[in-house]
């Protein structure tokens, strides 16, 4: 099995001083299950590359299993993909030889564990249990373009259908003790096995290497239950904890957080999954000053400011009686000064310039733009993506589709009565691509709730990023 971490930016050797290898020579470690090569195919200043290399040993797993030092186990225990592919083995080599970047220490250059970089990580062959669509489900929210390279069982025999397996490649504006975390998680999760027993000590690996992305991941529920393979009660205790880790406003974290069983047993609603797909996105993005367009009561800003990263958020509305809805679910009469003055509300219309809308990393549009008459998208679209122009935009719509599916909507209707259109995903692709090519963008787009295999997922979102 073989993972390759590939850094682009000069010099791009201090790679080896974050993962603490050295360039120059072959490193072999010794691990349970066979051993782990570490060596550098390129090192140099423009680019270089770490290979992970691992030789699992199929047979000493089996008898060591047994007990015994002579033969045993059944053929499939000898005969299987574990020493090809991407799984928990991969997961246990990196925190052992990786663990120094994976814990985010660098003795020599400890200004680099908190630089982000431009990685690219290249796992050989991963079994995607789920599909490519779940894949970019783990992934893309964390801001990873995601390139996957579907493999056949046999080229040979076409008529044995395709495989599981996936070549995958990750790129993205990363720290690499991020970037290692992920994978540490989510390969097993795209696996969905374990080579050894999970206990109670797993829920605290997966809370330590989920730190600061797996509370509010959208697929969170799915990659706890993955994780600790579907044991009901670590899995209810690991998304307890997540959602109730401490929070500075206890007046928001009241509203904002379930109780333990509702968070294992009840399904997220639409509304949910879709606020926690949006802060992913915007957790990837790395932004700290957000602007959340068509902010309502305010589901969406108490959220961000129930997380420290986000150091200024600013809501607007068009209407003044849900913002002053969204003051009192807000609580900021009662907020801490520091608190408050992360915080602003302010009215104000999509479609007028407004210089109070420049200089955000990030900004919203959650289920807004289907309110707007048709007429006016192109002032939409010039006072957010020409003058307010924020590094990354996230939107959010109904996916027209869908609608087939809701029992009490009648045919051909909208799914509220002031919408002005209802767009299917094409026709939000489509536009979404044409408004990125103009204003200088580049635009992604992430299915958000259970995806049907007809009519897709019940809201589509787009992730815009500016080139410049």
């Amino acid at each position: 099995m073989l993972l390759t971490i590939t850094n682009t930016q000069p010099p791009a050797t201090d790679l080896g001083y974050l993962l603490h290898k050295n360039p120059s020579r072959v490193q072999t470690f010794d691990l349970t299950f066979g051993q782990a090569h570490v060596f550098y195919p390129e090192a140099q200043v423009e680019r270089c590359t770490a290979a992970l290399l691992l030789d699992v040993d199929p047979v000493g797993l089996v008898r060591k299993r047994r007990g015994l030092s002579g033969e045993g186990g059944t053929l499939d225990q000898y005969v299987n993909d574990r020493p090809y592919v991407a799984s928990s083995f991969l997961s246990v080599a990196i925190s052992q030889v990786f663990g120094s970047a994976l814990g985010g220490r660098s003795k020599d250059h400890a200004e680099l564990v908190d630089t982000a970089l431009p990685l690219e990580a290249r796992l050989a062959v991963v079994p995607c249990r789920g599909g490519e669509s779940f894949l970019r489900r783990l992934f893309e929210p964390l801001g990873y373009e995601v390139e996957a390279v579907h493999h056949t069982l046999d080229e040979k025999f076409p008529e044995w259908g395709e495989s599981a397996y996936y070549t995958v490649t990750l790129r993205a504006h990363v720290r690499l003790r991020e970037m290692l975390s992920h994978i540490y998680v989510l390969v097993p999760v795209l696996d969905n096995e374990k080579h050894y027993w999970v206990g109670e000590e797993e829920v605290e690996k997966l809370l330590r290497h989920g730190e600061g992305w797996l509370k509010m991941h959208p697929e969170r529920d799915e990659i706890a239950h993955r994780y600790l393979k579907f044991r009901r009660s670590l899995a209810r205790e690991a998304i307890s904890r997540l959602v109730d880790e401490d929070n500075p406003e206890p007046d928001i974290a009241e509203e904002v957080h379930a109780s333990e069983e509702e968070a294992v047993e009840r399904l997220l609603s639409l509304n949910e999954q879709r606020i926690n797909a949006v802060l992913a996105a915007l957790k990837a993005s790395g932004a700290k000053r957000v602007l959340d367009l068509g902010c309502g009561e305010g589901k969406l800003l108490r959220l961000l400011l129930a997380d420290k990263i986000f150091e200024e958020v600013v809501g607007m509305d068009v209407s003044h009686r849900v913002l002053e809805v969204a003051q009192e679910r807000l609580h900021l009469d009662r907020m801490s000064a520091r608190q408050r003055e992360r915080i602003r509300l302010i009215q104000g219309s999509l479609t007028y310039r407004d210089r109070r809308l420049a200089g955000f990393d990030a900004a919203t549009v959650v289920e807004v733009i289907e309110h707007l008459d048709t007429a006016r998208l192109a002032a939409f679209e010039r006072v957010l993506f020409e003058f307010a122009r924020p590094d990354t935009i996230v939107m959010t719509t109904p996916n027209a589709e869908y609608n087939v599916r809701f029992e009490t909507l009648p045919a051909g209707k909208f799914r509220h009565k002031d919408h002005r259109f209802e767009w299917t995903r094409r026709e939000f692709e489509a536009w979404a691509n044409g408004v990125a090519e103009r204003f200088g963008y580049a635009a992604r787009f992430l299915p958000i709730g259970a995806e049907d295999a007809e009519v897709g997922a019940p809201t589509q979102m787009g992730v815009f990023t500016r080139h410049d």
